[in-house]
């Protein structure tokens, strides 16, 4: 069975509905419950099965409930099923507090169910995206600020547009963020750096306000250049690149030049501590030989020279192959020929 609210093409009063309803289910119960007080005890037990009814609500695993009891705040409530008290007595606001939520600055994304893609917009956006550096440049700015609702009843009842007041703060602290950096910085190494300060600044800020907000991440998308000095901006990134091409060919030379210019003198003057080194020790060692013969000459000079005699005798001698000694005094000796030696003289024309 449906009802109509409206009478004619015009909203009917509460009163005017509850007396029409009444009438209605009157109508229904003297239809099968018959007149009197069965008729009046129909409409009260169907009264009660759809506040029972009413009564219950399901909060999904990524929301939270607040319960407004009479206009007046009651309660939050985690997910699962709950309980309240129908007939309008309490109303329920689910906030989806689990998920986190985006916005976006200097472009909008939109998602299409027929296509299965997501579309790109930034027309009209440029207000947003434009800020001035701190060397008085324009830098062209698109970033994305996530957040989650982390209390329900702050971000519905302590201000009445907390996502306008997001935008604002985020607007705000980007811009005195870029403000605070060249434009060079801005377009190149700073992101990282701005999108972590401007997290933070933004926090304390929505803290202050006390809206019920926390700021997960603050990411920075495009940065860019404006339009019209797209080109220029491009050349200078251009040469920057090629200067710093120039200057890590240059250290990578170096890099390896120097170094082995070190090794080689660093063993070049190893070695001449090597050799200067053995020349001392070697002429340390024959001082001191001469020192101990000498001693001993001294004690006894005929053994000694004899003993050195000797000794030369047996160092020069021992680089012979074949030697005959033969004493002096002994007349008429043949000379011995080995076989060898016999064998070459005579190949030379030589007789004995």
């Amino acid at each position: 069975m449906s009802y109509n609210v409206y009478n004619g093409g015009k909203p009917q009063t509460p009163e005017q509905v509850i007396e029409d309803l009444k009438r209605r289910f009157d109508q229904f119960s003297n239809q099968f419950f018959g007149q009197g007080r069965l008729g009046l005890y129909g409409f009260l037990v169907l009264l009660l099965l759809i506040g029972l009814y009413t009564a219950m609500y399901t909060v999904q695993p990524d929301e939270e409930a607040v319960i407004i009891r009479l206009g007046k705040y009651e309660g939050t409530y985690p997910p699962g099923l709950h309980f309240k008290i129908p007939y309008g007595v309490d109303q329920v606001k689910k906030l989806k507090t689990k998920l986190v939520h985006q916005a976006e600055f200097g472009f909008r994304t939109s998602a299409s169910s027929s296509l299965r893609r997501t579309t790109y917009t930034k027309g009209g956006l440029n207000s947003e995206s434009s800020m001035l550096t701190g060397d008085l440049n324009v830098a062209d700015v698109e970033w994305v600020v996530h957040y989650q609702i982390s209390d329900p009843f702050k971000y519905l009842f302590q201000a009445s547009q907390p996502i306008r007041n997001l935008r604002d703060v985020s607007e705000s602290i980007l811009r005195r963020v870029v403000g605070d950096r060249v434009v060079t910085e801005v377009l190149t190494t700073g992101r990282l750096e701005m999108a972590s300060d401007a997290k933070v600044l933004m926090q304390e800020v929505l803290n202050k306000y006390d809206i019920g907000i926390k700021v997960m991440a603050v990411k920075l998308q495009d940065i860019n250049p404006p339009d019209v000095v797209k080109p220029s901006f491009n050349e200078v990134v251009s040469a920057k690149q090629e200067q710093e091409k120039s200057i890590n060919q240059a250290e990578e030379a170096y890099n390896k030049v120097i170094p082995e210019a070190r090794g080689k003198a660093e063993k070049t003057v190893s070695e001449a501590k090597g050799y200067s080194d053995a020349l001392v020790n070697t002429a340390t060692g024959d001082a001191k030989k001469f020192t101990a013969i000498l001693k001993e000459y001294r004690r006894a000079p005929n053994i000694t020279r004899k003993r050195l005699y000797i000794e030369t005798m047996e160092y020069i001698f021992k680089n012979f192959e074949q030697l005959t000694i033969v004493d002096p005094k002994v007349k008429g000796l043949m000379p011995i020929f080995s076989k060898d030696q016999a064998q070459s003289m005579s190949k030379k024309g030589l007789g004995l």
